[in-house]
């Protein structure tokens, strides 16, 4: 499966009060392993930003001046994520203002059914607990000691790590995949040397054990303080 995790950083609460996306992070996975595509972007929002939003991650108004707006970006945006469904921290949030920006630059809202809440997938999983993405990287040893400020593609970056966490770790990608390994090594051997059903024609082989062999496996038996064969 194709899924992008993605992070928006934004001026402030909510796009119907005139607040613009100004960072998009997205990291491209497949079957749970990152594939090495990212897409990142920062946005002129064609506004002030905040001192409020300012301290939250360090984005002003001055270094986003020179940035593309969202309308020479949109395109580019909806070409990567396209197909694919979308891992979002809180994706309420965001998706709020992806969408907002979609309907007005003339493309339909991306579908809920293609969107999965990290945030509803721990509160689910750790009942009570803090499911914030620093309590998340925290609970599963996962280095954010460079994450001073909130950055959109190093919170995707920490994310796509929360989420394989959170559906059990690496092992859970990894074993789907060494059990068709095993199946194929299996069937490889049997192309090469014959099937079980050939291979059960031989006769089994009997191993003769000599005195001095005995012998030392008796004195090895009454070395034993506890044999587990004493309790059956």
């Amino acid at each position: 499966m194709r899924e992008i995790v993605l992070d928006t950083e934004t001026t402030g609460m909510d796009p119907k009060d005139g607040h613009r996306i100004i960072e998009i992070g997205c990291i491209e996975i497949q079957d749970l392993m990152p594939t090495g595509r990212v897409l990142h972007q920062y946005i002129n929002p064609e506004r002030d930003v905040p001192a409020g939003a300012v301290a939250v991650h360090g984005l002003t108004e001055e270094m986003l001046k020179d940035k593309p707006v969202m309308a020479e970006y949109v395109g580019e945006f909806m070409e990567f994520i396209q197909g694919a469904r979308l891992i979002i921290h809180n994706a309420e949030f965001d998706m709020k203002f992806i969408n907002f920006e979609l309907r007005k630059h003339g493309f339909p809202s991306f579908p809920s059914r293609d969107v999965l809440d990290t945030l509803a997938m721990a509160r689910k999983k750790f009942p009570g607990s803090p499911a914030s993405l620093d309590a998340l990287c925290r609970r599963f040893q996962i280095d954010n000691s460079s994450r001073t400020l909130h950055g959109a593609l190093l919170d995707a970056e920490l994310l796509a790590e929360v989420y394989i966490e959170l559906l059990g770790g690496r092992q859970h990608s990894l074993t789907l995949g060494n059990q068709k390994k095993a199946a194929a090594n299996g069937r490889a051997a049997n192309n090469a040397y014959g099937t079980d059903q050939d291979q059960n024609k031989y006769p089994p082989r009997l191993v003769q054990v000599n005195a001095e062999e005995l012998q030392a496996h008796k004195e090895m038996r009454e070395k034993l303080s506890t044999p587990i064969w004493d309790s059956l």
